[in-house]
């Protein structure tokens, strides 16, 4: 952009110094048309300048504004399988069943405590009583899911759907898992292409986009949480959207 900005303003200075050109030596019947003509042209090439500088401030700023709303969907929804992991023990690979899940589930509160009891075998191997030590979990209650994560609000029931950008879009979500130390280990991911947030604007300043590699950007070309191919709940969004968390 910068060399298109540098050959426009190059291109306008000539441009003037032929309207001086004409006024100085081409015959007046010709003067008029040709230096209209000219000016013109200074004025095209200095609109174009114009946008090329504006267009990319706007972009940039509606950019920022869509991908900061995808994140809070995004967040929504791993804080939603966050929870389905530690009631089930694995992620969804469903939105209708997460969405049942975040209706229906409850998490079990529970307190850890250590206590005293008689040891059974040593006490008949000695032939007195012995003691030994354990940690019992005592079972408090019940809290639902929904009222621990979005209390009154029925945000959850629409987490599929991408909040900007092209309408009725929805997420990709996978679930599975991958093997680790002879473990297999729950693993998800959810994710929206760039393309889709972004698909009514300038198409060549998306396709750069799309090609980020930067600390301060959304590298590659997808806002997404989560992978599926390593254990990762995280999102892809650097600390400059940190303020969506």
């Amino acid at each position: 952009m910068l060399t298109f900005i540098l050959i426009a303003v190059a291109v306008i200075l000539i441009t003037i110094g032929l309207v001086k050109l004409v006024d100085k030596f081409i015959p007046s019947k010709f003067k008029p048309i040709l230096t209209i003509a000219l000016w013109i042209i200074i004025g095209v090439l200095g609109y174009q300048t114009y946008m090329s500088i504006y267009e990319p401030i706007q972009f940039n700023k509606l950019k920022n504004k869509r991908y900061k709303t995808v994140i809070t969907s995004l967040i929504d929804i791993r804080d939603a399988q966050l929870a389905h992991k530690q009631v089930t023990g694995k992620f969804s690979g469903s939105f209708e069943n997460l969405i049942k899940f975040v209706d229906t589930a409850e998490y079990t509160i529970t307190q850890r405590r250590d206590s005293t009891i008689i040891d059974e075998e040593l006490t008949k191997l000695y032939g007195v009583d012995t003691t030994k030590e354990i940690v019992v979990i005592d079972t408090l209650g019940f809290v639902s899911v929904k009222d621990s994560l979005f209390k009154t609000s029925d945000r959850y029931k629409s987490m599929m759907f991408v909040p900007v950008g092209k309408e009725g879009a929805r997420f990709t979500l996978n679930a599975g898992f991958i093997e680790q130390n002879k473990l297999q280990i729950p693993v998800f991911e959810a994710l929206v292409k760039k393309d889709v947030i972004l698909y009514d604007q300038n198409p060549d300043l998306l396709s750069q986009e799309n090609q980020v590699v930067s600390v301060d950007g959304v590298n590659g070309n997808a806002l997404k949480v989560g992978s599926m191919d390593e254990v990762n709940t995280t999102g892809n969004w650097p600390t400059n959207y940190a303020a969506a968390e």
